[in-house]
């Protein structure tokens, strides 16, 4: 049986985007060219145009795949634990620990800002800041953590752990600063608890 116009549709745009992932994390956003990412994937510039508008949204692609695989190890390292701030703070964990793969580091911290826009940004983060806001709703009906506004915490966590998922990639000593910042990851997320 012959695969389905679907089936080549999804086949090409995965291997495209897993082209372009390979190229975008070893050679960065700028020093990547459309032809190299067609020649690694292994089809025509047209497919890539007929997929993609062009560089920006193929790499808005492999951006939005990097944050489904952050989002999935997140939530892999929430599941292992009953108490649902306790699996909140793994998930945080899990989610800093991630972010320190060289791919990662180099795609979703160094280039989306400049390649993609804060706004751009923000609208594929959309669904890791939803899945915080469900993990603290968790909590709070729990008990494990005070009853609070659920949005502007989501929010600053999510921003702090961003930005600790940055300062870490940029770190001299990367080992030292995800130890030091874990231990104080574990220290503001238990002073929340009830």
């Amino acid at each position: 049986m012959s695969p389905t116009q679907q089936e080549r549709t999804e086949a090409t745009t995965a291997s495209l985007v897993s082209a372009a992932r390979d190229l975008f994390a070893q050679d960065g956003y700028a020093a990547t060219s459309l032809d190299a990412v067609v020649a690694k994937a292994g089809v025509t510039k047209g497919a890539l145009y007929h997929h993609y508008a062009g560089k920006r949204e193929l790499f808005a692609a492999v951006f939005a795949d990097e944050q489904r695989r952050l989002s999935e190890a997140t939530v892999a390292a929430a599941q292992r634990k009953r108490d649902p701030w306790q699996a909140f703070e793994a998930g945080a964990v899990a989610f800093v620990e991630a972010c320190q793969e060289p791919g990662v580091q180099r795609i979703f911290l160094l280039d989306a800002p400049a390649a993609l826009g804060w706004e751009t940004i923000r609208q594929l983060e959309s669904g890791s800041l939803q899945l915080m806001q469900l993990g603290i709703q968790n909590a709070i009906d729990a008990g494990s953590i005070e009853s609070r506004p659920v949005e502007p915490l989501a929010h600053l966590l999510f921003g702090a752990l961003c930005e600790t998922a940055m300062v870490v990639a940029r770190a001299a000593d990367q080992r030292a600063a995800l130890h030091e910042a874990k231990a104080e990851l574990h220290r503001l997320l238990g002073s929340l608890a009830a």
